[in-house]
């Protein structure tokens, strides 16, 4: 049985119609299979999967980013990476389920893969806790990120959570400071990193392994600080508006790319990445490659400082300063501007000084 979205409507009537005439053993007995009618319903399928995937709103995106259909990391991991090993532990608790992470092999090249693994159904599901990290899920993933740095192999994460797991268990074991400290491993790391947000790229579960050198979104997928019903109930108490907030969050990977907060975006087949799972592998397979090239000649100061002029550069370039410099420290350099307004500054502190001490002086002189 296949899974159809609520906006999906008129395309499960025609794949539903298809489906009856390419089979000639139907309810009726055997019949001949009317290959006109096939070809007429194909059309009209093909036609309005172009209608209502080239005008999708941001909450329908989010739904397709959800679709339990959807290719997993482990799809992913299969399908790209030769001889994987998964490793386990943070050798301080347990095993986190919800990521896979290991060593694999990508065009001859050894890297080292994670994976953050919703499952593919409900006893899966529930035993990869739908793909929310707990504190040892982002140790583990420190600690092997820290080794890929020892031994010069670089890093490819699948993104796929709906945010890090919120329970008492998780936060009393550091949940907070564990996300902090993948973040600044990520940040820190001299080997090129590459973050491929698959589905959903929520919270501080995401961002613990997409501060990469390149973030990399599906067409369909979503990044977010939040989700659209947390952000409304926030905001407006009431879940029912997360409509409204999906649309102001900016969570496409079109929106994301125009504020230069991920670098390309991966087109999925018509109708989403889990109608032809093995056409985006491909197209995953050849953005990888092309990624790992670009860094195959930097050096490993040189990778350090592309990640983090990227980072110091988002949100800058559509404000007051036109250009960016950044200086050997990788501070940013103050415009003309900013060095004028702290001048200006400086100056009506000194006047306000002298114009008290004036006023000091005036008193004494009268009243004593």
């Amino acid at each position: 049985m296949k899974n159809y979205l609520e906006f999906e409507s008129d395309i499960k009537v025609l794949e539903e119609q298809l489906d009856k005439l390419k089979d000639p053993f139907n309810n009726a007995g055997l019949s001949e299979v009317d290959t006109e009618q096939i070809n007429q319903i194909q059309n009209e399928l093909d036609i309005k999967l172009k209608e209502v995937y080239s005008n999708l709103s941001r909450w329908q995106k989010t739904l397709i980013a959800r679709h339990e259909e959807r290719p997993r990391a482990n799809f992913f991991i299969n399908g790209l990476f030769s001889n994987f090993i998964n490793l386990s532990g943070d050798r301080q608790f347990a095993e986190d389920k919800s990521v896979l992470v290991g060593f694999g092999v990508f065009e001859d090249q050894s890297v080292l893969v994670i994976g953050q693994e919703k499952g593919e159904d409900l006893n899966s599901r529930i035993e990869r806790n739908f793909g929310m990290m707990r504190p040892e899920g982002y140790r583990k993933c420190i600690r092997l990120m820290q080794l890929a740095d020892k031994f010069n192999i670089p890093i490819i994460s699948f993104i796929d959570t709906p945010g890090a797991y919120p329970g008492v268990g998780a936060e009393e074991r550091g949940q907070a400071e564990a996300i902090a400290r993948s973040i600044e491993c990520s940040m820190a790391l001299k080997v090129p990193n590459i973050s491929i947000i698959i589905g959903e790229g929520g919270s501080g579960g995401a961002i613990a392994l997409a501060s990469s050198n390149k973030i990399i979104m599906f067409e369909n997928a979503i990044y977010s600080v939040i989700s659209p019903e947390g952000c409304a109930s926030i905001l407006w108490r009431d879940p029912k508006k997360s409509i409204e907030a999906a649309d102001a969050m900016k969570l496409s990977a079109q929106d994301l790319l125009n504020l230069e907060i991920i670098d390309e975006i991966i087109k999925e087949p018509l109708g989403g990445a889990h109608r032809d799972k093995n056409v985006l592998l491909s197209e995953v397979k050849e953005s990888i490659s092309k990624n790992l090239k670009e860094f195959s000649e930097l050096s490993r100061e040189d990778i350090l400082n592309h990640r983090k002029r990227k980072f110091l550069s988002i949100g800058r370039k559509k404000g007051f300063v036109k250009k960016i410099d950044f200086d050997d420290k990788m501070t940013m350099k103050e415009s003309v501007f900013s060095n004028l307004k702290q001048k200006i500054s400086k100056k009506n502190i000194f006047i306000a000084i002298a114009a008290i001490f004036i006023i000091l002086v005036f008193f004494m002189f009268f009243f004593f």
